[in-house]
């Protein structure tokens, strides 16, 4: 099996991404919860724990290989817990760590601020 297929099985080495600008919390905190779709998926975790099929159809424009990747790097930096439920092929369940819940009262400001910001739009 090749590095890459492994990878997206989830058999791969937990690594520590590189702040891009040493010693900066707040590049630490885009690296760790930036881009288009981490908040997104953090969102619906903190509803509920979910299958992976369960987030692809809750976020329609995210691709599975995109979506993939982001679940390992919020795996990487201990925001998210995957947890296999049974035999291989398992059925995997996503949920918040302990730690990724710390994110859900930035979430929420996030959110607040975002409605805003369409309201302002709006105008």
């Amino acid at each position: 099996m090749s590095a890459s297929k492994k990878a997206l099985s989830g058999n791969h080495e937990r690594g520590v991404r590189a702040n891009p600008v040493e010693g900066c919390p707040l590049t630490a905190a885009f690296a760790a919860i930036g881009g288009k779709w981490k908040l997104i998926i953090i969102y619906w975790l903190a509803e509920s724990p979910k299958h992976f099929a369960a987030l692809r159809k809750a976020m329609p424009g995210i691709s599975q290989k995109v979506l993939t990747q982001q679940l390992r790097e919020l795996m990487n930096d201990g925001i998210v817990n995957r947890e296999p439920k049974g035999a291989v092929p398992a059925p995997v369940v996503y949920s918040l760590s302990e730690y990724g819940q710390r994110v859900l009262p930035l979430l929420e400001d996030v959110r607040m601020w975002g409605r805003g910001h369409l309201a302002h739009l709006a105008e």
